[in-house]
């Protein structure tokens, strides 16, 4: 779905007043140069205070998503692009994690993983594993930027063809290169989550739901979503991306995500 990016204010209230839940990316869209600013987490408090869903959707990893489903204001988390959702139960005072893969398979599939990690490391000078590796279960994150110096475009596409070389499916993100093997996605496990935990067909209820995102890995998501936003540095990929969102924040990162969360929160006041 190739599209032109309108502006945010383009959202009209009637639209924006039928909104249920917000699915969101993490990295460069709910943080600011590596950090999560306070009006970004001021804002996913507030969305989820008034009765939204909140359900961030990320590719960080399985030990980051135990944390932020236990302890930030979301009703929910999809992590590692897709392989898991974890959700936290406060009443029963349980962690509930749902992965695609059972515990024999996603270590398998992480032993082959880290073999072809040496390989991409030894072809791709400058790149790295990505600092949260360690916390991964079922893929295997290649740092282009984070906590090295950027490298070249030419070396993250070089990144990605390693990765779809071993069979793999491999997206890239604001600063890293995910690789797995299997087809899944962002789009495939929020769908699950939505249908098991919430009792809600988003296939049906899609105009309900905004996606906010920033980078080619939530292509799917843009695509999907009616009411898809950017935040304003999605510019940054805009020759990367064939799927872009409908929607487009003035600021970028977390602020962005503020001016989202205030213009669904002034809806549903009547302003």
């Amino acid at each position: 779905m190739t599209q032109t990016m309108q502006p945010l204010a383009s959202f009209g209230p009637e639209a924006r007043r039928r909104i249920r839940g917000v699915l969101t990316d993490i990295d460069d869209t709910l943080t600011t140069e590596g950090k999560l600013t306070p009006e970004a987490y001021d804002a996913l408090g507030r969305l989820q205070a008034a009765g939204f869903l909140v359900v961030p959707i990320t590719g960080r990893p399985a030990g980051w998503c135990d944390h932020i489903a236990r302890m930030w204001p979301v009703d929910a988390v999809v992590g590692e692009n897709g392989a898991f959702y974890f959700r936290y139960d406060a009443k029963a005072r349980k962690l509930e994690k749902r992965f695609l893969d059972d515990e024999a398979a996603r270590a398998e599939k992480r032993a082959r993983l880290q073999r072809l990690g040496q390989t991409i490391l030894a072809q791709v000078p400058g790149a790295a594993l990505a600092s949260d590796q360690l916390y991964r279960e079922s893929d295997l994150a290649i740092d282009f930027c984070e906590d090295v110096p950027p490298l070249p475009r030419a070396e993250v596409d070089r990144i990605v063809a390693l990765f779809e070389a071993a069979g793999c499916t491999a997206k890239i993100s604001s600063i890293h290169v995910n690789g797995w093997f299997g087809d899944y996605d962002k789009l495939g496990m929020s769908r699950r989550l939505f249908q098991e935990v919430f009792a809600i067909d988003l296939d049906r209820e899609r105009e309900a739901f905004v996606y906010a995102g920033d980078s080619p890995n939530d292509q799917p998501m843009f695509a999907y979503f009616p009411h898809a936003v950017g935040v304003a540095n999605v510019r940054d990929f805009t020759d990367r991306l064939k799927d872009k969102p409908r929607y487009v924040t003035p600021s970028r990162g977390g602020a962005g995500f503020a001016e989202l969360a205030a213009a669904l929160l002034a809806a549903r006041a009547g302003s």
